[in-house]
């Protein structure tokens, strides 16, 4: 995967440099990221947080997620775009959402998490490993 990789919003106002490549690339299926994604799944690269540099200013929601932890997702406030979302699980770890990258082929997914929650018309590839819950990274 890329060392340095770049995206934002919708409308241009939020824009995000990351310096680290992703140690992992997932499509979520649970049932928030599901709601946040207005689809069947979410599909996240998993970075350090100290890696990613964001310019322009992200709403967050905070909730509590399946897992037990306090979930901030952080979207654009004028275009609604997702971006970025940090757990409490995983206090090192961002995650950043491939619909907001520059170059979409950056993303090659590894795994589903949640898929004990997966809609049955949402198809992801079989071939790739499948938790009920989020794994230990």
């Amino acid at each position: 995967m890329t060392e340095v990789f770049s995206g934002g919003c919708l409308c241009g106002a939020v824009r995000y440099e990351c310096q680290a490549s992703p140690f992992a690339a997932m499509h979520c299926q649970c049932s928030d990221c599901r709601k946040t994604s207005a689809t069947g799944h979410s599909s996240k690269l998993a970075v350090p947080r100290s890696a990613v540099k964001i310019s322009g200013e992200l709403k967050f929601y905070e909730s509590q997620g399946e897992s037990g932890n306090m979930v901030r997702r952080g979207f654009c406030p004028n275009c609604g775009c997702s971006i970025y979302a940090e757990s409490s699980g995983f206090p090192e770890m961002g995650a950043i959402s491939a619909s907001s990258l520059d170059d979409p082929s950056i993303f090659q997914p590894s795994m589903v998490i949640f898929a004990a929650n997966a809609p049955a018309w949402d198809y992801t590839d079989p071939q790739l490993p499948k938790f009920d819950k989020m794994p230990q990274m």
